[in-house]
Formats: C-alpha cells, structure tokens, sequence
C-alpha cells in the first residue's frame, strides 16, 4: 500500500485565497445573506478528474480537467432560490445573493444545524497526483496485451481508467461548517470476441473511494480481463432467449440495479412529499414480500456511493426503507424532511457545486437471507437466471421498468442450460417485489461502477442484493 501521510494537500487551500475569500469572509458573508431563510448554505467545491482510454492497442484519449465553484442556496418555506458561479470570491457570492431576494421572508425558526462527526469513511490522498501519467498509460497497455493473449478470437479490448479528488466544504449561516474530501477511481475492462462472423462482448469494472494502487493491484486487473473474457465466451454460446411470464433468478450484487432503478427512486422524500411514488402514503404498510428488507447505507467505507457527510453537512447512515416487507421510511435531504416533519437521513446530494441538492440513494440494496442459492435454482422448473444486468428505463412514478441482461441462462428441471442473447425483464417495482419467493445468503455489494441520473444530475453510487428467486416476471425475449 502507498503511503499517504506525507502525500495530504493543503485541501481548504484550494477552496480559499488571499484577498478573495476567506473561511471567516465566507462564514460572515454566509450568516448575513441566509438571514431571512429557513434553510440553506454556501456550498464551496475544488474538483480535479482524469481519465484515459485505451483502444485498438493504443491510448485513444487522455482528459484532465480541474474545476472550482460555489452553489448558494437559499430555503424559505417550499421555496428555494440557488446561484452558482465559477469563482470562489466573496464578490461573486454577494452578486449571487441577489437571487435570495427574491423569496418570501421565513415565517419559522431557522432549521437546526446537521450533527456534527469526525468519522472518515475514505482516505483525504489525491489518487491524481501519486501515481504517474506514464504509469497509468502503461497500465492500459499491459491489460490490452494480457487480455489479447488469453484467447486467439479477442478482436477488441477497450481500457478506461478514470480517477477524481473533490474537497467540498459547506458553510451555513449558523456558524456551522463541514469540509468532506472525496477520492474516487475506476478501472473498466471490455473484450470483443469474434468467431466464424460472429462477435460478442463481455464487460467488467471496479472501483471505489480510494486510491489507484487498489485497481493497479495485479491481480485485481488479471481478474478484471478475466470476468470479462468469460462473459464474452458465454455470450458466443448464447442462444435466443425465450420469452413469456416466468420464474426468474437474479444473481447476487451487481443486478441489485434493478432494486435501485425501479423501487429506490421510488423511495425518495421528494416523490413521496409530493404523493407522486407509488408508495407515497403507504408506511407501515406491506409494499414487498415477508423476507425483503431494502437499505441505504452511505456508511460503509470506502465505497463508490459512500459519503462521510452528504451535500448538506449531515452525516450519512444506515437507513432501514422496507423492513421484512413493511415499508418503514423514505430518503430524506433537509427540505423535503423538514416540510414532511421527519429528520434527514443524509441523503442530499449533488453533481456538483452547479447543482442544488435533492434526496438521492448512496449505496441501496436487498439484505440476504437463509436460503442456499443452489438449492433456489433447484426449485426451477424453467425459467432465466440473470447474472449481469447491462442497461435499462424506468419510469420512477410508476416504477415500471424494462433491464436489458447481459449474461443470463435458461434454467430447466433447476440446472444451468443454455445462456441465452436478447433477454429482458420487464415490470414494476412494487410489484416486483411482493414476488420474491426465496433470498439467498450471498449478500453482496456491486464492483463500483455505477451512476445514478435524476433531475438531469449524476452522482456515483452502490448497489446490491443477495441471490433472489421471484414467480412471475415478464421475460422478452427474441426466440420465434
């Protein structure tokens, strides 16, 4: 492992400057134009992000960018008034507060402030600046030859490599401030076969809050070429998939994506303050099968959708959402939590300094269970196991929802078959979920590699789910 001590950045250095702003000009400037809000806060944020792409045997791309800004944002009621800008200046934030303006006076108290921690989920090391260029490119070259020398069919191997380091720092106008640096790297494998005219592809990725030296680890990239490989040698056995209502087994981590998309978002305290879920009004209420248990957890460390605070200053935690089917509570930022009489749960969260927060999931999956995932395939008649999802659309009102897999095989008499091409799954969330009849003791979480758009924002987060055998899903498929 590297070591960082003596690799930490002056981070607050880069959020201010001599004769521009400082942490006493930003509480002071903070306090005077929040003044007549309920709610809100100067939101400060550096952000330095790289990525390489290797392709056809060769460096394709190379970006590197940095960024810094403010968001203010301003709560009065159910209004909300925010200005962003590029420069970090007490100038330019006076300039924005004039949009602040515009909102009714509160009529309350102001809102309390977040509780305060000093608990670090992830390293404060800048994963960009250890590790050299020339490394990373290298890096890249010597998976696409691993890879190319594994299996005479290879056609194509595509590497990315992809790092950022934000340092956020969050004043409010009670005098609170919270400061949260944030690393975050990811490394993606896809390897195109070919054969007899025929190529198919298989994909991989990892990552997670921490530094380079993880996914540079020789044997996690061998492995990372290796997943790959062999989804891209099952899918040139595929056969077109069946389609009809069937039993369908999920495999474990990864396809919690599905638990994400079509029921997390439904779990957010905007959707359900505005009565617009589909499990709006319904706490306490049966929403999943006996069994199911769904969480959000921003707490655990050093994953892709952990924060140690959110965007708001609140510190993240384990939120309970569905417990043994009850549903027992939504994802809460400061605004929706205050106007439905609940606390935050730590879920605010935004793209950037651009952006206003909103409630959005961290790391969201379905708790395992007792059962024994061989012994769920055993009681399949016919029906899919999904191992790997690849995209999907949901409609988050509803949740109805269509998840494209990208390794699945038909299950006849409870063994393994045929993998098959084409398959989709198709529903809904709630009711999903009230069709779960069996949950393996696989927990797992996924790799770290995904993304969550709401609201035209994208934030990194985690899924995950143990095995799960659910009666009744809608398969499309391509089979005549």
């Amino acid at each position: 492992m590297i070591d960082t001590a003596s690799l930490f950045t002056d981070a607050r250095g880069l959020l201010y400057r001599p004769g521009l702003l400082d942490p006493d000009g930003a509480r002071r400037l903070t306090a005077q134009v929040l003044a007549r809000c309920d709610d809100g806060e100067l939101y400060l944020q550096y952000r330095a992000s790289e990525s390489f792409g290797f392709d056809d045997g060769r460096l394709k791309t190379a970006d590197y960018s940095t960024d810094a800004g403010f968001g203010l944002r301003g709560v009065s009621g159910e209004m909300t008034g925010f200005a962003h800008a590029n420069d970090l200046s007490e100038a330019a934030i006076a300039k924005a507060a004039q949009t602040l303006t515009l909102l009714d006076p509160a009529k309350d108290q102001p809102a309390p402030p977040p509780q305060r921690t000093n608990r670090h989920l992830y390293t404060d090391a800048n994963p960009l600046e250890i590790v050299p260029f020339a490394e990373k490119v290298a890096l890249c070259a010597e998976i696409d030859a691993a890879a190319r020398a594994r299996d005479p069919r290879v056609a194509q191997v595509s590497v990315s490599l992809a790092g950022s380091w934000s340092v956020v720092e969050i004043v409010r106008a009670d005098g609170f401030t919270a400061t949260d640096i944030r690393p975050l790297v990811r490394l993606n494998v896809s390897i195109i076969l070919e054969e007899n005219g025929r190529r198919e592809t298989g994909v991989f990725g990892i990552g997670g809050r921490y530094l380079y030296d993880q996914v540079m680890d020789k044997a996690v990239w061998n492995r990372a070429i290796d997943e790959a490989l062999a989804q891209a040698r099952v899918n040139m056995r595929s056969v077109a998939a069946p389609a009809g209502e069937m039993t369908v087994l999920l495999g474990p981590g990864w396809p919690g994506v599905l638990v994400h998309e079509a029921i997390g978002h439904g779990l957010e305290g905007d959707f359900n303050r505005k009565g617009t879920s589909a499990f709006s009004g319904r706490i306490g209420k049966r929403v999943a099968a006996p069994g199911v248990t769904v969480v959000d957890d921003g707490s655990i460390m050093d994953r892709r959708g952990s924060l140690s605070i959110d965007d708001e200053g609140t510190p993240t935690q384990e939120n309970i959402l569905i417990e043994d089917g009850v549903l027992r509570g939504y994802m809460q930022d400061r605004l929706n939590a205050r106007l439905m009489g609940v606390a935050p749960t730590g879920n605010g969260r935004r793209e950037s300094y651009a952006h206003a927060p909103m409630p959005r999931m961290t790391n969201t999956f379905i708790k395992g269970g007792q059962d024994d995932p061989a012994e769920l395939l055993s009681r399949m008649k016919n029906g899919i196991f999904a191992k790997s999802f690849g995209g999907g659309q949901v409609d988050i009102v509803s949740g109805k929802f269509v998840f494209s897999c990208t390794e699945a095989y038909k299950v006849e008499n409870g063994k393994l078959g045929d993998p098959i091409k084409g398959a989709t799954l198709i529903g809904d969330g709630p009711t999903a979920l009230t069709k779960v009849i069996g949950i393996g003791n696989d927990w797992a979480l996924d790799e770290g590699i995904g993304m969550c758009g709401k609201g035209g924002q994208s934030v990194p987060a985690g899924v995950g789910q143990p095995t799960l055998l659910l009666e009744g899903l809608t398969v499309g498929g391509t089979a005549a």
